[in-house]
């Protein structure tokens, strides 16, 4: 069964030069590397996601470095330069990363670290401020993720953050939570300090109640976006490996629900428009 590239359009018409803030690219050249994830056996690239964009109205593409591919950065690399200006990406570094690769990461168009504490991630949490003093250097930030349910381990240490960064997909909070639980209470705090964003991104991974409402996972983006607008990012999670092909979402349906939780238009063009082009230093 192939991936869902295109379809009746969404409801949603999305504003000029939105940005996806999170997705992921493979190709046959560069294989998986062990300990990493395996490479989905179909390797959607480049060709399959400008076929997404069509279909969804998006123009501008955050490329997140797969844990499949661990530190080498090859893949994305090879994305950058295919997309050029319209896209920037989201490297694994690691604390010895010498400075002239971090250069050319960022003459390339990498404006971000990956940090992931969950099975199959390269770089562990053991290694954010160390990374993380690394990258700053260049403007850039790291991107974060691990079980939300340990957010209160964890906030100690995201407050010795003091430029941005970025907690991915809605906390990824994978026991049932409401937005009045003091993991979810503790992540709005974060936001508080001005230097937090959160990820609007794969509902369905951490969702008890699943698709296609996601109430659960809705309850929660509803929370962020009411409390602070100006730090929430959206992304498609695209290619959504995490499920198997024939049980991945919908990205039009996906699309339209997730926009179905932001209050208005200009909510609307804050979250995809304006907040991810001033931190991804887009033209």
């Amino acid at each position: 069964m192939s991936r869902k590239l295109e379809g009746a359009a969404p409801r949603t018409r999305l504003p000029a030069r939105s940005v996806d803030t999170h997705m992921h690219l493979y190709a046959p050249q560069y294989p998986q590397l062990t300990p990493g994830p395996l490479v989905p056996p179909d390797c959607p690239g480049i060709d399959e996601y400008r076929r997404l964009q069509r279909w969804l109205g998006l123009e501008q593409v955050v490329i997140v470095q797969a844990n499949a591919h661990r530190d080498d950065n090859s893949c994305i690399l090879a994305a950058l330069d295919a997309f050029g200006e319209n896209a920037r990406g989201v490297a694994v570094v690691k604390p010895e990363t010498p400075e002239s690769t971090l250069a050319e990461l960022h003459q390339r168009g990498v404006r971000g670290a990956r940090i992931m504490q969950l099975p199959g991630g390269a770089v562990g949490l053991e290694h954010l401020l160390a990374v993380n003093a690394r990258v700053r250097e260049f403007g850039w930030h790291c991107i974060v993720q691990f079980d939300g349910r340990e957010m209160l381990d964890h906030v100690p240490l995201l407050q010795q953050i003091d430029n941005p960064f970025i907690i991915d997909h809605i906390g990824k909070f994978l026991g049932p939570v409401t937005p009045q639980d003091p993991e979810f209470q503790a992540l709005l705090k974060l936001m508080d300090r001005g230097n937090c964003y959160v990820k609007i991104a794969a509902c369905y991974e951490s969702s008890h109640t699943g698709g296609p409402e996601y109430a659960d996972t809705a309850a929660l983006s509803r929370a962020l976006i009411a409390h602070a607008p100006e730090r929430v990012l959206w992304a498609s999670n695209w290619p959504h490996v995490s499920q198997s092909v024939d049980n991945a979402p919908d990205d039009a349906v996906l699309l339209d629900t997730v926009c179905g939780w932001i209050p208005d238009q200009k909510t609307l063009e804050r979250i995809f428009v304006h907040n991810p082009r001033d931190l991804y230093d887009f033209s």
